[in-house]
């Protein structure tokens, strides 16, 4: 029979998913596949029904009782009727799609086929006698609904004995319903039974106790209490019932253990209410029920108890332990002393200490069991379909005693009360469950589910309060008419939440798991069933305390409670998760660094065997794809070492699966490499892998998933920072060598990858807002964009590089990806985040084909429709950017805006700075004879224009995305215009006035900067709360702002008075260098570093504003101003930058820093003294005040010196001085062989002219002219870097000092030195010029000769420089000797080829001789009055030859003068 029983409640709850699917699926519009999927599910139901039909007749003819056999018949025929009603209507559905009144028939005929099912389960034996047990409950509990109680006719002893003995067979018939559950159905169906009539004793005796109350408030608690044991009861057979349904259902186990300690706890609050006047012994008998309930924990821990982590459980236990010691203690001398009083708190105590540590026992061994690799953790359930029934079942009780014409006001109440709670909690649960599902009609139907109740329940509460009111017939019908929705509701979600898709699924604990589950479950029996015989020993000691037996019983007892926590607190420490499975990985890893080692020592002798059962491409894929899992694996694995101790088995056993196929790729790789180095590369970055996982596998045993042990977590965090660098460093490898042979299935991998995780759950919670992200995806989108493009021309110029290319395209999408997933997850709505996932994916597409083309064009560099291929498809990259982009920018028009309108100022300020360079120069000049005047008023409207943009920028942020795109967009057409105008006034001004222009010019770029700065606040500022940090950023940018146009305004007011232009201009100066201090003191991180001779230079510039500053104060002289406070603007921002910038090089410790950026601050400080007192001396000129000048001066000195000492610090004893005339030398002649390499490789470039046909006479002399010219500029060059090694050889040996105290004969040495080198650069670069401008027709070989010559001479030259103070007979020496003689020989070839072109030229140039006698003679005087003219230019050539070296001689150092003499 148990067997018919289980297969009919299989096919009922079979047919109940089927129905609700076709419930769903019949809502969605009809097309052909959810054609196919009526026809499956009505040909299922009617296989489910064939066998409901089989299995009935087997249940009625099991059945002994005629009256269930006809019962369990007609049910199962309703079932059947009603099946085929509703395969009907859906048919007519299908076939009229959107007729309502087919989907209301279709609707209603699946409600009444739903309602047979249930009955036809409540038939079932077991299930029915569940049913008559609950309504014997629900009946008996009417008795507590009657307003008085009739008086008691016992005494109280004899009612407070009845009470307690009811009250123990209640919470035995409680465990034996649990027992049932797991037997047959006769079982449940006595237990039940049994239930039922003792909680009918129970009640009686509870009624009883509550006529012996003396008060009418303790019998109001009395009664009270009885109705929570009616609740906890019912809710005890529910939970046994749907267990015996359905005895896999997840967490049902749980369920009823809990539904069994609320009956106990329950029938203890009554114990402890009704019998005050036995101290301690009620408190045991409480103790004992609890002890009883949470022993069912221990059975088959498959499913978590709590939340704790396993170390939670362990200071779980080691907390309860303590208690629990206290309380025995306690309980042992209270007894001895008659204190029952705190002998019952100790036992109370005591009680809930072990409670505590079964509750900590079975989630420690549940957390030991799915920890075990082979075990597979649980999954939490969409929806808890429990707790759906209770609220179904306490609803319906509640609005039962709403509508019951003898429920009191209280009552009416009290079920309001309950409605509210349960209702507001199903409204919860829909919200959480539609917020985490991904179906959408699931989604649809919880939230309207939710809605459905709550309107239902509004309108309950309406004749609720109507009914509190007035107890009217009237009233009691409409509150039982307003009951019927909210009941259809709450049923048809009950039904819904019931849907199999949603259940939890159990933990599956492997064998192993379940024996390491063992000790835990062993010691923690023990220790309960120790502890109860403990508290019943104590229970005879409070009653008789003179019993020695007792007491030695009770000794015995205690002990053993002792030991078994002892054994426990043991087990659960040896079993900790993933501390055997951490060791077990560390051999493994351990044995693959040796094996990379052999292979590495194979590899260095040449002895490395070749594997030639595989190609190279396919290890190298191999290898790819294990070091990418590998690096997949490093976040779970850190991330279960800090506090996930039950998958950190898991991720390590996983991780240590990976390197075997490591080594084996690796070694295999190497074995087929020919060359020796990137052999020992990837060996090498293979063994450095290997370590870093070994020591994050060391780290994460000591972390071993416990977060409160934070002392790991910097060691934890550590070596996985170094393990994601190993993993870079071996991709960074392989894609080099695969990109180097067209092999980029890795890099198309690894796109691919990135694509796959924007399809990926819910992402981390993001750290940033959309802005930030919007501003990332941006950049990479762009650099994506600039990559296409070089590519394109690559692929016609050099393909070899666009393996590099497609490496850096690769990385730049993994990181588009990630931060476009992330901004898609913070844009609002949700349909602008689908559509930048989209863009990002299709982009991602666009990506892999570029990068394949790249790839076979490696192979085939010469394949023309390759090339066309790749174009296109670096095209539609782009275009695909400029997809992304747009879906970006209607994400966030504004802040899009922002950034489009940021890159136009950055524009513009670069602009500016090149206006500036022009207006120094002098070259700054009007088009027209116009006039400033002319310019003034355009400048003044367009910059109040900018003052407004200025506000709708700072309100925009505060307002919709489109009015801050406009004011954006506004603000930034706007500058552009007043840059215009305002420089069409600087050049009206005239280049005779270059420093008048320089401040108006710098008065628009403060501007302009300001302005950048206050579009970058607004874009952080945008959609933020008026309290954010933000705003306060942008309440600053937007003052600085107005500061700056105001400053604007009074310049151009003043630019024309000759007597306030130059006061105007320091007030300004003052302005920008406060302002650059403040950035200078900000904590943001500079973009790039600079070295600290950079910071030294920049030093002197203020050095020589200092001395302008002062000079100007002396003076007054408005020119003298100006151009102060043009130098102070220039060298105090280049100070500044180049301090912090060298302060945050990597190498520069914290002092250091520190150091460098107070004395950076103080030096600024210092100066900006010194011009505002300039101010005040040309607004009030006082020879006093002058006089002060010089101790301001002095400050800045002082800062000076400071700064150049912290940049000393930076460098350390590598430091030189730059002024240094050897070290000038020394970096001369590197400029100058830098210099002759430039022009060498300018020769390199050149091709001779194309020209008709010729004589190959002149084709052979061009080519010889280029060669003869790049060996001149190779051997020169080669001639300078041997003169730097002679320079340095002549320091090393003392010859020359470092750093002389007295640098001037070592300075007159490298002065000559210098000026060589430098006649070396310029002659070879001159011999280029000639060299180009021959081959290509513009310039005669007479100046080609020249020029070799003149490189021959200062050859000559750097040779004397570098022997006046050198040994002739060092390495050095020898080396530049012979370089010299290179050059020489080099330039006499090319002289004796120019030559011999020349002479070659002239015998080819035929003299036609005129015959006629006049003609002859006109010749011969034409020709002699040419070669007359070429005399006189010859010797006038020749004097001014001469000139040139006397004037050239007088600077030359002493030792040049001699030996040319």
């Amino acid at each position: 029979m148990a067997f018919y029983c289980l297969r009919v409640i299989k096919i009922l709850y079979s047919l109940h998913s089927l129905f609700n699917n076709s419930l769903l699926s019949s809502t969605v519009t009809v097309n052909f596949f959810s054609l196919c999927i009526e026809r499956v599910a009505a040909r299922e139901t009617a296989q489910a029904l064939k066998t409901l039909a089989q299995a009935a007749r087997g249940v009625a003819a099991s059945t002994t009782d005629p009256v269930a056999a006809h019962a369990m018949l007609d049910s199962a025929r309703d079932v059947m009727e009603g099946s085929a009603m509703l395969i009907q209507e859906a048919k007519q559905a299908l076939a009229a799609p959107g007729d309502a009144d087919s989907q209301q028939r279709l609707a209603q005929v699946a409600k009444a086929v739903s309602h047979s099912l249930n009955n036809c389960v409540n038939c079932l034996p077991g299930q029915k006698d569940v049913d008559v047990a609950l309504k014997s409950i629900g009946e008996s509990s009417k008795k507590l609904l009657v307003d008085s109680l009739p008086p008691s006719s016992k005494s109280f002893q004899e009612a407070q004995s009845e009470l307690n003995q009811a009250a123990a067979d209640l919470n035995q018939s409680a465990g034996e319903v649990v027992h049932a559950t797991r037997g047959q159905s006769g079982e449940l169906a006595a237990a039940s039974g049994k239930f039922s009539d003792d909680f009918d004793e129970f009640l009686d005796a509870g009624i009883e106790m509550a006529g012996q109350a003396q008060t009418k408030e303790d019998q109001i608690q009395v009664i009270g209490n009885l109705k929570s044991i009616s609740m906890a009861s019912s809710k005890l057979l529910l939970a046994a019932k749907s267990l015996s349904v359905d005895p896999g259902a997840p967490n049902a186990k749980n369920l009823l253990a809990a539904a069994a300690r609320a009956v106990t706890e329950s029938i203890n609050q009554l114990i402890t209410l009704c019998t005050q006047q036995a101290p301690g012994q009620k408190e045991c008998d409480n103790a004992l029920r609890e002890l009883e309930t949470v022993k069912g924990m221990l059975d088959n821990p498959n499913e978590p108890v709590s939340d704790l982590s396993y170390f939670d459980c362990i200071e779980g236990v080691m907390e309860n332990s303590k208690v629990l010691g206290e309380s025995m203690a306690g309980i042992s001398q209270n007894a001895k002393t008659g204190d029952l009083l705190v002998f019952g708190e100790c036992v109370g105590v005591a009680s809930k200490a072990l409670c505590g540590l079964t509750e900590a026992a079975a989630q420690a061994a549940y957390l030991v069991g799915i920890s075990d690799p082979n075990s597979q953790a649980g999954q939490q359930g969409l929806v808890d379909p429990i707790q759906f029934a209770r609220a179904n079942q306490a609803i319906q009780m509640a609005c039962q005693n709403l509508v019951d014409p003898a429920s009191s006001p209280s009552q009416v109440l009290s079920a309001a009360t309950i409605v509210a709670k349960h209702t507001s909690a199903l409204c919860n649960a829909c919200r959480i469950a539609s917020s985490k599902t991904s179906n959408p009609v699931a989604k649809r139907h919880f939230v309207q589910s939710a809605k459905e109740v709550a309107n239902s329940t509004a309108n309950l509460v309406k004749t609720i309060k109507a009914l509190d009111g007035d107890f009217s017939e009237e009233n009691r019908n409409k509150c039982r008419i307003a009951t019927a929705p909210l009941i259809e509701a709450v049923e048809n979600l009950t039904a819904f939440a019931s849907n199999p898709e949603f259940v939890s699924i159990p933990a599956q604990i492997s064998t192993e798991g379940s024996r390491a589950q063992e000790p835990i479950l062993v010691s923690a029996k023990t220790m309960l069933e120790s502890s109860s015989l403990l508290i019943k020993t104590a229970r005879s000691l409070a009653i008789n305390p003179k019993d020695p037996p007792t007491w030695s019983v009770l000794a015995g007892h205690s002990h053993t409670v002792s030991d078994s926590i002892k054994s426990l607190i043991t087990s659960i420490r040896d079993k900790a998760p993933g501390q055997r499975e951490c060791d077990f990985s560390i051999d493994g890893i351990n044995r693959c660094i040796r094996d990379i080692e052999q292979a590495s020592l194979a590899a260095v002798s040449q002895s490395l065997a070749t594997r030639d059962d595989i190609s190279v491409e396919a290890l190298q894929e191999q290898l790819t794809s294990v070091v990418q899992e590998i690096g997949h694996l490093i976040d779970p694995i850190a991330t279960a070492a800090r506090g996930e101790a039950a998958q950190l088995g898991h991720k390590v056993m996983q991780l240590a699966s990976y390197f075997e196929p490591l080594v084996l790729a690796t070694v295999g790789m190497a074995s087929k490499t020919l060359d020796h180095q990137q052999q020992m590369t990837v060996l090498d970055q293979s063994k450095t892998l290997a370590e870093s996982a070994l020591q994050m596998l060391y780290a994460a045993k000591e972390g071993g998933g416990n977060p409160k042990a934070s002392h790991t977590h910097d060691a934890i965090t550590e070596a996985a920072q170094l393990m994601k660098e190993a993993v870079d460093d071996i991709m960074v490898t392989l894609n080099e060598a695969a990109s180097e042979v067209g092999m980029v299935g890795g890099m198309v991998d690894s796109i691919a990858e990135a694509m796959s995780k924007l399809d990926e759950g819910t992402p981390p919670d993001p750290k940033g807002t959309f802005v930030d992200y919007q501003t990332t995806v941006v950049k990479y989108s762009k650099a994506i964009a600039v990559t296409a493009q070089e590519m394109m021309t690559k692929s016609v110029t050099n393909p070899e590089e666009l393996g590099g290319l497609a490496s850096q395209m690769t990385n730049d999408y993994g990181h588009l990806a990630l931060q476009g997933r992330m901004a898609a997850a913070t844009a609002e709505p949700e349909e602008i985040g689908f559509q930048i996932r989209t863009r990002v994916q299709e982009l991602g597409h666009g990506c892999i084909f570029l990068v394949q083309k790249a790839g076979a064009l490696q192979i085939c560099p010469t394949d023309s429709y390759t090339k066309r291929e790749l174009i296109e498809c670096a095209r539609a990259v782009t275009e695909k950017v400029s997809l992304v982009l747009s879906a970006l920018q209607a994400g966030n028009k504004g802040t899009q805006a922002c950034i489009t309108a940021a890159s136009a100022v950055s524009g513009i300020i670069a602009d500016l700075d090149t206006t500036i360079m022009f207006a120094t120069a002098g070259t700054l000049n009007a088009e027209n004879n116009e006039s400033f005047a002319d310019h003034r008023e355009n400048i003044l409207k367009t910059a109040k224009a900018l003052v407004e943009d200025t506000k709708l920028l700072v309100s925009g942020a505060a307002s919709s995305q489109d009015k801050l795109a406009q004011a954006a967009q506004s603000s930034a057409n706007t500058i552009t215009q007043l840059a215009e105008v305002v420089k069409l006034g600087a050049a009206s001004l005239g280049s005779d006035d270059p420093e008048t222009q320089v401040v108006l010019i710098n008065a628009i770029k403060d501007v302009a900067k300001a302005l950048s700065d206050l579009i970058g606040a607004t874009k952080g500022a945008a959609s933020k709360p008026a309290d954010d940090p933000s705003m306060y950023q942008l309440k600053g940018a937007a003052k600085v702002m107005v500061t700056n146009v105001t400053s604007l305004l009074k310049t151009v007011k003043a630019v024309e008075d000759e007597a306030t232009r130059g006061t105007r201009a320091l007030e300004a100066t003052i302005e920008y260098i406060k302002q650059e201090l403040t950035v200078f003191q900000s904590s943001e991180v500079p973009e790039k570093t600079s070295s600290p001779e950079e910071s030294i230079r920049m030093t002197k510039g203020i050095t020589m504003a200092t001395a302008k500053a002062v000079a100007a104060g002396n003076s007054c002289r408005q020119e003298d101003v100006i151009a102060t406070a043009n130098l102070s603007r220039k060298a105090v921002a280049d100070m500044l930058t180049a301090c912090k910038q060298a302060s945050y090089h990597p190498d520069v410790n914290e002092e250091v820093r520190e150091r460098a950026l107070r004395f950076g601050t103080e030096c600024t400080l210092g100066y900006l003294e010194l011009l505002e007192h300039v101010l005040l001396i040309l607004q009030k000129p006082t020879p006093e005040l002058k006089h002060q000048l010089a101790s301001f001066s002095k400050r800045v000195a002082g800062a000076v010196t400071e700064l150049i000492q912290s940049a000393e610090a930076m460098k350390g004893t590598e430091w030189v001085d730059p002024e240094d005339p050897t070290v000038i030398a020394e970096t001369e002649l590197l400029g100058a062989a830098a210099s002759i390499e430039a022009a060498a490789k300018k020769l390199e470039q050149l091709k001779p002219r194309a020209k008709p046909k010729q004589a190959d006479e002149t084709l052979d002399f061009e080519e010889q002219i280029l060669e003869a010219a790049k060996s001149i500029a190779a051997a020169t060059s080669a001639l300078v870097k041997s003169a730097s090694a002679a320079q340095r050889e002549l320091v090393a040996q003392g010859k020359v000092g470092a750093i002389p105290a007295n640098a001037a004969d070592d300075g007159q040495w490298s002065q000559g030195l210098i000026s060589a080198a430098r006649m070396v650069a310029a002659a070879t670069s001159n011999l280029c010029e000639a060299a180009n401008a021959s081959v290509q027709g513009h310039a005669s070989e007479e100046k080609l000769i020249s020029s070799a010559k003149q490189v021959a001479a200062s050859t000559a030259q750097l040779l004397v420089a570098c022997k006046v103070k050198a040994d002739h007979d060092s390495e050095a020496m020898r080396r530049l000797q012979a370089a010299g003689n290179a050059v020489k020989r080099a330039s006499d070839n090319l002289v004796r080829a120019a030559q011999k072109a020349a002479f070659g030229k002239a015998e080819d140039d035929d003299v036609v001789v005129k015959t006629k006698f006049v003609g002859g003679i006109a010749q011969i005087i034409a020709a002699q009055e040419e070669m007359l003219k070429k005399e006189r230019e010859l010797e006038e050539a020749r004097k001014k030859l001469a000139q040139i070296r006397q004037q050239q001689y007088k600077f030359l150092p002493t030792e040049l003068r001699e030996d040319e003499g």
